[in-house]
């Protein structure tokens, strides 16, 4: 299918060929028929596309802190390296998409095939969107009318914010498209309306509906026009829908509002705000989160669990019901909106000079039908058909771009796929790595008599069920860290694995990087007892990510800690067989990422794993110490190792290393050529286990048996 994206790194607008997404537990698949552009969101996009680094770098500081923060720890060609990575991702365009449902996921029962909808799907011939972004279109109401279902409800949301009265004056700063659907729609709730823009054609049209317009290009002053609209009282609601840099919007809006006026931020606007012009009237300022409640909650949007109406009455879902339905009874008109239909294929009309188009609503019609429904698409030839030396790569996300396929680079490997749930991000890392095939269908991949090797990379919760899956078709395994969240799910592995003649490893890379290996070989082969102190200097993660639910990421000492309950099985040559873990707070629960964990060797050795979260930035990531027979080894940030005690090593420095390179070229000769796994089994079922018993140390205040 085809798709509009667009280059962070050079700015340039592409209609692309990418696989078509599948339809998956709670969404709804959408054959497209039109779809909006939001010009002014989608301007801005572009724009800071095609500016050069300094000056994306001018526009996002916060940014440039993190990528200097990320210099001190990992040094500057890796962070250079990720930061280009970065740039170079594809991100898919548009928002406001409507057409006809042609599949829907398991646990949706509000749509069925052939219902027109209207969702926030991108412009794309086949879109997969959660059941709560979407919304049923009413027969009076057409498609390309409906294409406005979704920027409307971002101007709904901003006046449900400044909640205006029957008869109340509000000000709408910004006449674009989101503008003048808010205008509308206050018109609609008895309220005196005035508008405020530069562009003449776009205040006549506001005029048409019976609005009161400012033009300040003409020398209007819009607090004196306001003031004398108002005989002196101000604006009850101000409603900023601009889009600038200026600081002088916010400062007109405080001036021209009454006291204890209300001022709502929709737009994009300078917010250095004068406390005088607030404080002497009590002025309230709020700023809209775009279409309404549930955004951005994906308990919401992804899990599709609404909120109960008598709690949350308009969620974004609802705003968008609100907006087809005014639409349908006329007292939304769009239709005046609509400055031209673009073919898909004509899509530059619409892209190539975005900022100085007069467009007011571009829509894209499509011509798409379901025999350009494909789940694949072959990006290169295959050289090495036949051989059944294949590695299929489940996962597109940011480890498999900064970190997978940079590795593989030197490898011989045969990288036959890429799977990726929207098909852009893996088309985009197929491009680029010489991978043969982009997907979005992962089960095709296990039918594939071609592919040897299934690499496992998505999110933690599918781990287990994928790695299942892969061995029941005869496939070899790599999965990333953790092997599985929970015990059942580990259970179920090892039953397959049990009944496969086919390998598992587990990406424990530490146990890789030339750090680990002169470790081992400096400390013998005596298997006598060692001590080994390790500390992750992890840093926060915000408490909405992934990685911290318990049903997907597991918490961060099962999907991250795990790494060093594997080195140091590596470094002592021993399993694991007892474990207490302890960790920060009062009353600290599973998915704790301030914590303590000490092991218990069947050999004697000890281990201990501090992985903490509040710690600087500035000092070392990751740190190993290990203690042995009168001697210690200090390992900084895998990029040098000091020795005291040992006849003839005192250090060992080079760029940081954590094994992944030499990890994947062992892989690759294992797929090229058999062999076991890089990982024996047992030991990977034992780290795995000590996870578990990590976790039950913490719940029960106990030492736990593995």
């Amino acid at each position: 299918m085809k798709q509009i994206i667009q280059s962070f790194k050079t700015g340039e607008t592409i209609l692309e060929e990418v696989p078509a997404p599948q339809v998956k537990q709670g969404t709804v698949l959408i054959k497209t028929a039109y779809s909006l552009v939001s010009l002014g969101t989608e301007r801005m996009l572009v724009e800071f596309g095609k500016s050069n680094l300094l000056q994306k770098a001018r526009q996002q500081p916060d940014k440039v802190n993190q990528v200097l923060d990320k210099m001190k720890t990992d040094g500057v060609v890796p962070t250079l390296e990720a930061v280009f990575n970065k740039l170079g991702e594809p991100l898919p365009l548009g928002y406001c998409n409507v057409g006809e449902v042609i599949a829907v996921g398991q646990g949706v029962s509000e749509f069925k095939k052939g219902d027109r909808v209207a969702s926030n799907g991108p412009h794309a011939e086949f879109v997969c969107v959660p059941k709560n972004l979407v919304a049923g279109i009413p027969s009076e109401v057409s498609y390309e009318e409906a294409a406005f279902t979704v920027i409307g409800s971002i101007g709904l949301q901003g006046i449900r914010l400044c909640n205006p009265t029957f008869g109340e004056t509000i000000v709408v700063t910004g006449l674009g498209l989101i503008g003048l659907l808010t205008a509308q729609m206050l018109l609609a709730n008895g309220c005196n309306v005035i508008g405020i823009d530069f562009d003449a054609s776009k205040l006549e049209l506001a005029k048409q509906w019976g609005i009161q317009t400012i033009n300040p290009a003409k020398g209007d002053d819009p607090v004196k026009v306001v003031m004398q609209y108002t005989n002196g009282i101000g604006a009850d609601g101000v409603i900023i829908t601009a889009s600038t840099k200026s600081n002088e919007v916010i400062s007109q809006a405080a001036q021209m509002s009454r006291k204890r006026g209300r001022i709502v931020l929709v737009g994009v606007i300078g917010l250095d705000i004068s406390r005088a012009d607030f404080y002497e009237k009590e002025l309230s300022f709020q700023v809209s989160c775009s279409y309404g409640p549930g955004r951005y909650d994906d308990n919401y949007e992804q899990k599709g669990q609404d909120y109960p109406i008598g709690f949350v009455r308009w969620t974004e879902k609802r705003n968008f019901d609100a907006i087809l339905q005014a639409i349908a009874v006329g007292k939304l008109n769009v239709k005046p909106l609509i400055t031209e239909v673009v073919e898909l294929e004509n899509y530059l009309r619409v892209y190539g000079d975005m900022k100085n188009s007069g467009a007011v609503a571009s829509l894209l019609k499509y011509q798409a039908d379901e025999s350009r429904y494909n789940n694949t698409i072959k990006i290169s030839e295959n050289k090495n058909t036949g051989k059944n030396n294949g590695i299929a790569i489940i996962g597109a996300g940011n480890f498999t771009k900064m970190t997978v396929l940079p590795a593989f680079k030197n490898c011989s490997a045969n990288l036959s796929h890429i799977v990726s749930s929207g098909g852009v991000s893996g088309t985009a890392l197929a491009k680029k790595f010489g991978i043969v095939n982009s997907t979005t269908d992962y089960h095709a991949v296990l039918k594939d008599e071609n592919v040897n090797t299934v690499m496992i990379t998505t999110r933690h919760n599918l781990h287990a069920s994928m790695t299942v899956d892969a061995l029941q078709n005869g496939k070899n395994v790599f999965v990333e860290k953790p092997l599985a969240l929970n015990n059942e799910e580990y259970e179920a592995i090892k039953e397959s694995y049990k009944k496969s003649s086919n390998t598992i490893t587990v990406g424990f890379n530490r146990r890789f990087s030339p750090f680990a290996a002169k470790m081992k070989s400096l400390l013998g082969v005596s298997n006598s007892p060692i001590h080994v102190v390790t500390t992750m200097n992890a840093g926060a993660i915000p408490s909405n990510v992934w990685v911290h639910d318990l049903k997907i990421g597991g918490g961060r000492i099962v999907g991250e800690a795990c790494h060093f309950i594997d080195l140091i099985t590596f470094l002592t040559g021993s399993k694991v067989i007892s474990v207490c873990m302890t960790a920060l707070g009062e009353n600290p629960d599973e998915s704790t990422d301030n914590a303590t964990i000490l092991l218990k060797y069947e050999n004697g050795s000890n281990g201990v794993i501090n992985y903490f979260a509040n710690g600087s930035k500035s000092y070392d990531k990751e740190r190993v110490e290990v203690y042995s027979q009168e001697r210690t080894l200090i390992l900084q940030n895998w990029r040098k190792l000091t020795g005291f005690g040992f006849n003839g090593f005192t250090s060992m420095a080079s760029k940081m290393d954590k094994g992944h390179e030499a990890q994947f070229r062992l892989l690759t000769e294992q797929v090229n050529n058999g062999g076991p796994a890089l990982i024996p089994f047992e030991e990977i079922e034992n780290t795995t286990k000590a996870t578990f018993a990590a976790i039950q140390s913490l719940k029960e205040f106990r030492w736990i048996a593995v």
